[in-house]
């Protein structure tokens, strides 16, 4: 996968997943926008190793569920490197699991601003610099096709959006850019240090094809590979990586 000149951006991009995309887009060639809301350490020390390695990258703090600080994030993207070539919008999350009746209008709202609006806002931000050929690769998850697990109502009908956006857009920005998405299941990342028990989760790869969880790599793997010349014929794809716990 060759990204030599082109210029991505990942929104999320200071841990776990979102810090892999970065990494293996630098590796690729692409100059990296790396946006981030409070992993400062992760996403600084990226771009003290992409530019060790020679390339070229920045870190911008802002909240992308915000359009002006989406808007300010593309921005520099684009005046510091040129037109954006590559969009993944990583930003998300469970927040918390509450169960249906327990939900509150102010914890539904957040789990679709962060995980559905934010990604909306990056593509749409992103949009006037993109050249033809670009690509969006969207973060959907399982969650999206099974509903989640208890609690995860709210972040499973985000992720589903997530996936109906990707359709959406794929026909709207169709032959120019090509928009896809991933949908990951059980990947070892602090999203499941902090909201799944080490129990489940020991049993969720346990009954998985492959015996292990994901790794924010192997997802990483997948999203370049969207976003190359690779993939050229592939959009409106929602693209499950989960080690075979679901088929769809």
């Amino acid at each position: 996968m060759n990204l030599d000149g082109k210029t991505a951006i990942v929104a999320g991009g200071g841990r776990d997943i979102g810090r892999a995309c970065v990494m293996r887009l630098a590796r690729a060639g692409a100059n990296v926008g790396i946006n981030y809301l409070r992993s400062t350490d992760g996403a600084e020390s990226a771009v003290r190793e992409i530019e060790a390695a020679g390339g070229r990258a920045f870190a911008m703090q802002g909240d992308m569920t915000r359009p002006d600080e989406a808007r300010a994030f593309a921005d520099r993207a684009a005046g510091q490197f040129g037109a954006i070539h590559v969009v993944m919008p990583v930003v998300g999350g469970l927040l918390a699991r509450k169960p249906f009746a327990e939900m509150t209008l102010e914890h539904w709202n957040a789990v679709l601003a962060v995980n559905v609006t934010a990604a909306m806002l990056v593509a749409q931000a992103a949009l006037p610099h993109m050249s033809e050929g670009g690509a969006i690769v969207n973060f959907a998850s399982q969650a999206s096709r099974d509903g989640g697990g208890g609690g995860a109502m709210a972040y499973g009908a985000a992720k589903g959006a997530v996936m109906t956006m990707t359709r959406g857009l794929a026909r709207e920005l169709a032959p120019r850019i090509r928009v896809n998405a991933v949908c990951p299941g059980m990947i070892d990342t602090d999203f499941h240090n902090v909201f799944t028990k080490p129990e489940v989760r020991k049993a969720v790869a346990g009954n998985t094809p492959l015996k292990r969880e994901g790794t924010p790599e192997d997802v990483a793997e997948l999203a370049v590979f969207l976003a190359s010349d690779a993939a050229a014929f592939i959009t409106g794809a929602c693209m499950d990586i989960n080690g075979g716990t679901l088929f769809s």
